[in-house]
């Protein structure tokens, strides 16, 4: 929650190729209190069910800069893991192939008092993200 002298952040991850949430995903908060100063890990989370991250920590005082690390390669590789026992015919196309955004950052400014949700809608060969409700 974000008070006058701070910023609260949350996101949440929707799989844009099967059109539901993504599960699972660990995200990491990292903070900074300026363009030019070093980042601090805040921690992280993972996303429920409903592709959620509903306790992600709170932002120190005077932080002007927010970033958000995905790590998606996991959520890929399990997703490709059950794809190929749904059908074996794929399994030897498929076998090997590495996933092509393992990881995804986003790095967005903020300032005190404002609540930033950070929705990030995602599928095995792109991304989006913008500045949610």
């Amino acid at each position: 929650m974000s008070t006058s002298t701070t910023a609260s952040v949350s996101t949440h991850i929707l799989d844009t190729s099967v059109g539901r949430p993504a599960e699972g995903v660990a995200v990491h908060l990292a903070a900074r209190p300026g363009a030019d100063a070093d980042w601090q890990a805040l921690g992280g989370s993972a996303t429920d069910a409903d592709g959620r991250c509903k306790d992600l920590p709170a932002l120190p005082e005077g932080t002007t800069h927010v970033r958000l690390d995905f790590e998606t390669e996991t959520y890929f590789a399990k997703k490709q893991a059950a794809a190929q026992q749904d059908a074996p015919a794929l399994r030897d196309s498929e076998n090997g192939r590495p996933v092509f955004f393992p990881e995804v950052t986003i790095t967005f400014a903020v300032v005190p008092g404002e609540h930033y949700h950070v929705p990030l809608l995602l599928n095995p060969f792109g991304y989006s993200v913008y500045r949610g409700s």
